[in-house]
């Protein structure tokens, strides 16, 4: 299982789920687009395996609250090697269909967020991935982070030039 993310603005994801972008009908069309990836993993990442895959489910869901589609892609095989490429360039692929189908709407809208969620394979086991806060979450009033210079709550004194 793989996953990805597009970050829109409200406006563009309330056009998504009500089906009025001009485009059409974005969330079935990266479905779509995903699917017919998935598919073609091995003409598009070179070294990679063929196989023939026995699952395959793209889901391209609307999330409000964060403003974002999320991309879930799950994919099956029987055989010697495991297709985690195939979820990865299926939900790759399905992420930055969203992006095209709504661009001219919405420039501002980014793609972020591809990765193994988790992988079954034969003798290898199975790996998730460790659940971990959201990088989309805002840190809490008060927190320092990277690159915020002065102290909370008080804006950062221009820095004269250097000579």
């Amino acid at each position: 299982m793989a996953e990805a993310e597009v970050a829109v603005g409200h406006e563009t994801l309330s056009a998504i789920v009500d089906g009025t972008t001009p485009r059409g009908d974005v969330l079935g069309v990266a479905e779509l687009a995903g699917v017919m990836a998935a598919k073609r993993t091995s003409e598009l990442i070179p070294l990679s395996h063929s196989t023939a895959l026995t699952e395959l489910l793209v889901r391209a869901t609307p999330e409000r609250s964060g403003g974002l589609v999320r991309i879930r892609a799950e994919t099956g095989a029987i055989g010697q090697a495991g297709v985690e490429m195939e979820a990865l360039t299926a939900a790759a692929v399905a992420a930055l269909t969203v992006y095209d189908m709504v661009r001219d709407i919405d420039r501002g809208a980014s793609v972020s967020g591809v990765r193994l969620v988790s992988a079954t394979e034969g003798q290898a086991g199975t790996w998730q991935r460790p659940e971990a806060p959201s990088a989309r979450q805002r840190p809490p009033a008060g927190a320092r982070g990277a690159g915020r210079i002065g102290q909370p709550g008080r804006p950062a004194r221009p820095q004269s030039p250097r000579r």
